[in-house]
């Protein structure tokens, strides 16, 4: 027994012997924390937005920090961001990438060929596939929302926006991608989205590995219900808006993928294009309910809209031209938005601020971006960053603005919803397209809030990090279809 804390102190010395780090004069500054190894880890996952404001605050634009074992540089200039964003060869995004599918979806795809399946996707995102995804989800939204709230029903039907907006819009959007049409053997896009959001309430702690022992038990068991759920999906080939799906699965089966691969991969997918979209609905229609002129100003413009159209849902088919709601959701998004672009460094790197700083990048690093910190929050970019101002992205003549500034010097990236280079989403269109089409759709109701003097709900800070971010509470609102003549 003795021997045996002997050998494992012997251990401990020894690894915190190699991890042992200072800093150089050439690198960023470095704050290890007070926990040995842990470093900053507990706060960084509880209040990541709060805990890098903190830093930077002490440090300035690029600092280092010590988490879980590994340093992290975390770079919050966005005049610099394109020295870690254009850099395909010190820095790899796959890497990082490989190691969240592994831990949230069980996943492990040794020859995955990223350009291929990202031409695939804009295959199947853009041009003339998109505007069958976009007819085909109006489709799918236009009944789900009339099962919901029947045309006939008198009375108003009280809803939490949240579950409301998510639910919906996952449905929707698995029936649209996932060949969950109601006359095949696909799965109940019910039974589907709730085994979803037990995995999804999960997602964090299963990247961060701090599940507790129940929780992990609700989420393999979530996930394995999804994937038997899931199967179905893509194993008929179709030339519908649902193709793309079975196209990835033959691209997976030319890779070497194995039957249970495919299946985790799939519901990847599931969350990689499900996952946002009902989030951004929700803080969308909150914020306009919420700020009476921003909604007012919405309305107003989808009525002028539709009035010029021929017909009452052309707008829904198309892209539009709604400057005003494209304002309102730019402004969402830079307040919620909130993902991390992370990179491996895979050979040493020197980089070069745009104030001409240099510092160098260890290999074996991380490199971290935090848009939702800079520029998003920052106020200098963005004057009183926590308020929502639906018209901040429109200039006096009514077009969309796109001149920001920090230090007088004009920015390339002013919000980063969408991460941008080549891993920027390629669905950006048909998920624009798709919280348009269910806006557009909830605001042709009567819908208000069931108190009119409540407020936002705070958000859940354990997801910055993950895309979206989602409230810690919901906003109860009540709806019924609008008398016609």
């Amino acid at each position: 027994m003795i021997w045996t804390v002997f050998l494992l102190v012997q251990a401990v010395l020894l690894y915190l012997l190699v991890t042992h780090r200072s800093r150089s004069e050439s690198d960023p500054p470095l704050d290890k924390g007070a926990i040995p190894w842990l470093g900053h880890a507990i706060e960084f996952g509880k209040d990541a937005a709060k805990f890098l404001n903190r830093m930077k605050q002490k440090h300035g634009d690029i600092f280092t920090v010590r988490v879980v074992g590994r340093y992290v540089t975390v770079l919050l200039d966005p005049h610099s961001y394109d020295c870690v964003i254009n850099d395909s060869d010190s820095l790899d995004f796959e890497g990082y990438a490989d190691v969240l599918m592994e831990r949230i979806f069980k996943l492990r795809l040794p020859h995955r060929q990223p350009a291929q399946t990202k031409a695939l996707m804009k295959q199947h995102f853009r041009g003339m596939n998109l505007a069958t995804l976009n007819e085909t989800m109006c489709r799918h939204l236009e009944a789900l929302l009339k099962a919901e709230i029947p045309p006939n029903r008198k009375y108003w039907k009280q809803k939490e926006l949240f579950d409301f907006s998510y639910g919906l819009l996952f449905k929707a959007g698995y029936l649209t991608l996932f060949g969950g049409e109601q006359n095949n053997s696909s799965a109940d896009p019910t039974s589907v989205y709730d085994e979803y959001r037990k995995f999804d309430n999960l997602l964090t702690k299963l990247a961060r590995r701090t599940l507790k022992r129940d929780e992990s038990r609700t989420a393999q068991n979530a996930r394995h219900r999804l994937w038997e759920l899931l199967t179905p999906a893509s194993q008929t080939e179709d030339s519908g808006s649902h193709a793309w799906i079975y196209a990835y699965r033959r691209l997976l089966q030319r890779e070497g993928v194995d039957e249970e691969m495919q299946k985790r991969a799939v519901l990847m997918q599931l969350w990689a294009t499900q996952g946002n979209v009902g989030p951004a609905a929700f803080w969308l229609l909150g914020f306009l309910l919420t700020n009476p002129e921003a909604l007012s100003a919405v309305r107003s413009e989808f009525k002028q809209i539709a009035q010029m159209e021929t017909s009452g849902t052309s707008l829904l088919h198309s892209r539009g031209n709604t400057p005003v709601f494209d304002s309102a959701l730019e402004e969402t998004l830079r307040l919620t938005a909130a993902p991390f672009i992370t990179r491996e460094v895979v050979q040493e790197k020197s980089i070069q601020m745009a104030n001409g700083q240099k510092y160098h990048l260890r290999k074996g690093d991380r490199v971290c971006l935090f848009p939702f910190t800079s520029p998003q929050m920052d106020p200098e970019i963005h004057p009183e960053p926590q308020k929502f101002q639906f018209d901040r992205f429109l200039n006096k003549d009514g077009s969309a603005k796109k001149d920001f500034y920090k230090g007088g010097r004009k920015l390339k990236y002013y919000t980063m919803p969408w991460g941008a280079g080549a891993h920027g989403c390629v669905g950006k269109q048909f998920a624009i397209n798709t919280i348009r089409q269910f806006v557009y759709l909830v605001l042709d109701m009567d819908l208000e809030l069931c108190d009119i003097n409540a407020q936002m709900p705070e958000i859940n800070t354990s997801r910055y990090g993950f895309g979206m971010l989602q409230p810690k509470g919901d906003l109860l609102v009540r709806m019924k279809a609008r008398k016609t003549n």
